[in-house]
């Protein structure tokens, strides 16, 4: 696919990356021409420096010829023109990021009079992303596939768990649960499981399962399960006001701490029953005042990443809540992972992870059968959900006898509704949605997972 994307942020830039590494024909614009610059010399990448809301730069990009165009700047303004003009320029489908709530209450009514393809909202998507979590606390990330009937949760092995010490393969005979390892974390190193492959304390590890089979083998791992009733959440910005509106309506009582005072009125305004704490949670009395060591979950959404940081190691300190810590700058990711600071979450990774996933839905009209794509970890390992087409040559093979590459997992097979974890005799049939992780980057067909020959 021929793409153009207006904006060479960090959003931008990874949205450039991950989508010409998938085989398609990038062009970014932007007025910043080191920004520019800096991606073209890096990747096999084509650049413009201009206005991307303007016909002659977008034409000049090759917007007659494209097939989507991708607005990710700063402003929701520019965002929506440049996808504008570009629907009039060269007639192609278009993205805009929106990042404004008043704009994002209407953003059916944008996306039909615009004819825009999507309207991604990084703050909304993050408080999706951060309420599926305190729903369940133990996990660190949780993606889900065939319409939320499978799900991959990520979680750290706590200290004393019965998994230290067993093998992989021993999760199904000792512990009778119908779930997959698929990758584990250690020191940095990332591993798709193996049958051989023992677990340690504070391994971070990935598993597959229908959520009723997944609660069964949290139990049974003496994991805690229960959704959290009560959060405290430091920071009053957009992501909040999303976040508390989506957990009031789970019945998860919500405290906010603000330092300024419009923005608390305003907050008091619009949801009325959050109790919300004009003060600054830097100081440490008040985060204990107002009942942190008591609270079921404790997320830092300042605009300061040092702050979050700073806030959640505290927080792990003094409570045994889950914590979640937003940070916004990607460059310093793997230190920041190696803080041990539960879940993190990253609103410009959430966006680009969307966005991809809606490209690789776009490439079923050309060929590809991707219907969902995750990244299990960063840049090494992918969940890709493939639907099985019926002049598939794969169909009607047990898995033992087909040849698969180095590090390719079958995840899951949903077949009718039912969630099968596969083995060795299980056949894929036409129709099927097939979870698969894997090393390889860029899958387009369920064939790529296959040896060649």
């Amino acid at each position: 696919m021929d793409i153009i994307i207006v904006g060479c942020g960090k959003v931008g830039q990874t949205l450039a990356v991950q989508l010409n590494n998938d085989g398609n024909n990038i062009t970014v614009i932007d007025l910043n021409a080191a920004k520019v610059n800096e991606v073209i010399s890096r990747h096999d990448i084509m650049g413009v420096v201009g206005n991307g809301a303007t016909q002659h730069i977008q034409r000049e990009a090759g917007v007659d010829k494209a097939d989507l165009l991708i607005a990710v700047t700063g402003s929701d303004e520019l965002n929506l023109l440049c996808c504008l003009i570009a629907k009039k320029a060269g007639n192609c489908h278009t993205i805009a990021r929106v990042r404004n709530p008043q704009y994002s209450s209407e953003a059916r009514f944008l996306k039909d009079e615009l004819g825009l393809a999507m309207i991604i909202n990084p703050e909304y998507e993050s408080a999706q992303h951060i309420a599926r979590i305190l729903r369940f606390p133990s996990a660190i990330k949780i993606d889900t596939f065939a319409k939320g009937r499978v799900e991959l949760i990520k979680f750290r092995l706590p200290e004393g768990s019965p998994l230290v010490d067993m093998a992989v393969k021993e999760v199904v005979t000792k512990l009778k649960c119908d779930v997959l390892i698929c990758t584990i974390e250690r020191d940095g190193e990332a591993y798709i499981a193996n049958g051989d492959f023992v677990f340690r304390e504070k391994d971070v590890i990935s598993v597959v399962a229908s959520p009723r089979k997944a609660n069964d083998f949290f139990n049974k791992i003496k994991y805690k399960m229960r959704s959290v009733r009560d959060v405290m959440v430091v920071g009053g910005g957009e992501i909040t006001h999303y976040l508390a509106d989506i957990l009031l309506r789970s019945d998860i009582a919500v405290k906010v701490i603000e330092k300024d005072q419009k923005t608390c009125e305003d907050m008091c305004t619009t949801l009325p029953d959050v109790t919300v704490i004009n003060g600054d949670a830097v100081d440490q009395e008040i985060l204990l005042e107002e009942g942190l060591s008591n609270t079921d979950g404790f997320v830092a959404l300042t605009n300061l990443d040092e702050e979050n940081i700073l806030l959640s190691l505290f927080a792990k300190n003094k409570s045994k809540g889950k914590l979640i810590t937003k940070i916004n700058r990607i460059d310093f990711d793997e230190v920041v992972n190696q803080l041990d600071l539960d879940t993190i979450i990253y609103p410009k990774h959430i966006t680009a992870e969307s966005i991809v996933r809606y490209v690789r839905a776009m490439k079923n009209t050309i060929g590809s059968n991707v219907e969902t794509l995750y990244s299990v970890i960063k840049d090494k390992v992918e969940a890709a959900e493939f639907i099985i087409k019926e002049q598939s040559p794969i169909v009607g093979i047990p898995l033992s006898e087909l040849s698969f590459k180095k590090n390719v997992l079958v995840a899951a097979i949903l077949r009718d509704r039912k969630v099968i974890i596969p083995r060795g005799h299980d056949e894929f049939m036409p129709g099927d949605a097939v979870v698969i992780v894997s090393e390889i980057m860029a899958l387009h067909d369920i064939t790529d997972v296959l040896k060649k020959g």
